[in-house]
C-alpha cells in the first residue's frame, strides 16, 4: 500500500460532521440527514481517489476527481458554515494527493477569484481573525489552554460546559466559554465531551469529568 492510499483510507475512517467537529468550529450542527449526505459525498470522492492512487494515476487525474466531486455539491443548498466545512475536507484531500486545488475551491466557495482570494488563503494557512482569547491553565501541567474567539454575536446563550484534554499532558479540564460566542478555534487542547447546561450544573459537570477521567484511563 502506498503512502497516499494509506492516508486516504485513514481519512475515509474519520467521523466527519460529528457534533464534536461542529463544536470545534464554534457553530451549531446541521441536521443529521444533512450531515450524512455531506459525509457520503465526501467519502465517495475519497473512495474514487483511493482507486486512482492504487493505479498510480497522475496529479491531473486526482485534480479532475476533486473538481468533479466538489461540483456534486450544489452549493445553493448549503449555508456558509456548511460550505466552508466541506471546503476544509477538500483541502485535506487535496493535500493528501498533493494537488494544488486553491483556485477551484475558491471559485466554488466564493464565485470570484479576486473576491475570495483572501478568504481561501486564510483557510489554507489556518489563519483566523481573533477578536478575543479566553485562557486558563491546565490543572496538571500549567500549560495555557486558549480558546480563540473569531466572532461574537449578541443573543447566543451560554449553553454548555466543555470537557477538554490538554495536548501537553493529557489531563482533563473543564472550560466555560460564556455567552455570545458565534465562532471559535481551539488552542492546545482537544474537545472530549460537551455537557449542556440545561442538563448539568457546574458541580454535576465536574462529577462527569471525574467519571470520564476514571473510565478512560
Amino acid at each position: 500500500m502506498n503512502k497516499i492510499t494509506k492516508e486516504l483510507k485513514d481519512f475515509l475512517e474519520k467521523d466527519k460532521f460529528s457534533p464534536s467537529e461542529w463544536e470545534g468550529r464554534g457553530v451549531n450542527p446541521s441536521s443529521h440527514e444533512r450531515c450524512l449526505q455531506m459525509a457520503g459525498l465526501i467519502n465517495d470522492c475519497c473512495k474514487r481517489l483511493i482507486e486512482h492512487a492504487q493505479r498510480n494515476e497522475t496529479a491531473k487525474v486526482f485534480k479532475r476527481e476533486l473538481r468533479d466531486s466538489l461540483n456534486m455539491f450544489k452549493k445553493a443548498r448549503y449555508d456558509t458554515e456548511e460550505k466552508e466545512f466541506i471546503g476544509d475536507y477538500f483541502i485535506e484531500l487535496s493535500r493528501i494527493v498533493d494537488v494544488a486545488f486553491e483556485d477551484d475551491l475558491n471559485k466554488w466557495l466564493y464565485g470570484s477569484y479576486l473576491q475570495g482570494i483572501k478568504k481561501i488563503a486564510s483557510l489554507f494557512r489556518g489563519a483566523v481573525n481573533v477578536v478575543e482569547t479566553l485562557s486558563q491553565d491546565c490543572t496538571r501541567c500549567g500549560a495555557r489552554l486558549e480558546t480563540f474567539i473569531t466572532k461574537r454575536r449578541d443573543g447566543i446563550p451560554d449553553y454548555a460546559f466543555d470537557i477538554v484534554k490538554c495536548k501537553a499532558c493529557g489531563e482533563l479540564n473543564m472550560l466555560d466559554k460564556g455567552p455570545g460566542v458565534h465562532s471559535l478555534r481551539f488552542g492546545e487542547y482537544e474537545l472530549v465531551e460537551q455537557l449542556l447546561k440545561t442538563e448539568y450544573t457546574e458541580e454535576q459537570a465536574r462529577i462527569r469529568m471525574e467519571q470520564i477521567r476514571y473510565f478512560r484511563k
